[in-house]
């Protein structure tokens, strides 16, 4: 894949820290590049129209238009851009509309470099499918491709929508919290709390260092890791 023409993406974003996260990220996979950054569906047309794009990574919720709005008109105008979509919406009624417009992928908010990087690869591979099938199994190899690995199971004990409430108390948090703050905003145990927060850590998504000035052994405070949506 890096010996020929990296695949050229647009970030079509309205946050400008998360737009530039997802050009950062970009640009640490292998083959791909970032041709630039639209904060609006009116900039990523015009962007459009002064070069070739292969991908656009577009956030469906933009200030102006709706991103199926706007995969919709690209596709009357005459692109024929991917998408992969990235969105905190989790109606499958828009999943379902989007494959009709070149959603070839979802990324659901929020996401680390891991989740995208393997939805880019994945990507890379369907992109670089050319030719004819020599049969139905080669269709399906391709199709494959785009679709992500079942998800790791979690440890023991762990829930997916606690992590993820726990995920965002840390994230709104900017400061850091200790187990007994995540366990009081989340409505959990200390212990509880403790233990999600040691399986983001592990995961590089979280960091935590000893709370001093307390009475007592210190408590350890968490902190989101930069970089991870």
């Amino acid at each position: 894949m890096t010996s020929e023409q990296p695949i050229r993406v647009l970030v079509v974003e309205d946050d400008p820290v998360a737009a530039d996260a997802h050009v950062m990220y970009i640009g640490r996979v292998p083959g791909f590049v970032a041709v630039g950054k639209a904060h609006t569906g009116a900039e990523a047309r015009r962007m459009l129209e002064r070069a070739p794009v292969d991908l656009l990574l577009l956030d469906l919720h933009l200030p102006d238009v709706h991103g199926l709005q706007l995969a919709r008109s690209l596709r009357a105008a005459g692109h024929h851009t991917d998408v992969i979509a990235v969105t905190s919406a989790r109606d499958l009624t828009v999943v379902r509309e989007g494959v009709s417009l070149g959603v070839v992928q979802y990324v659901l908010k929020p996401f680390t470099f891991a989740t995208l990087r393997d939805r880019l690869v994945r990507y890379a591979e369907f992109h670089a499918a050319v030719g004819e099938a020599s049969g139905q199994d080669e269709v399906d190899r391709a199709l494959a491709t785009l679709r992500a690995p079942a998800p790791a199971a979690l440890p023991k004990g762990l829930s997916g929508p606690t992590l993820e409430r726990v995920t965002v108390a840390l994230r709104n948090c900017p400061e850091g919290l200790t187990a007994t703050g995540v366990a009081e905003a989340v409505g959990i145990s200390r212990i509880t709390a403790r233990r999600y927060l040691e399986h983001l850590v592990d995961g590089g998504r979280a960091a935590r260092r000893p709370q001093y000035g307390a009475v007592g052994r210190p408590e350890l405070q968490y902190r989101w890791v930069k970089g991870h949506q």
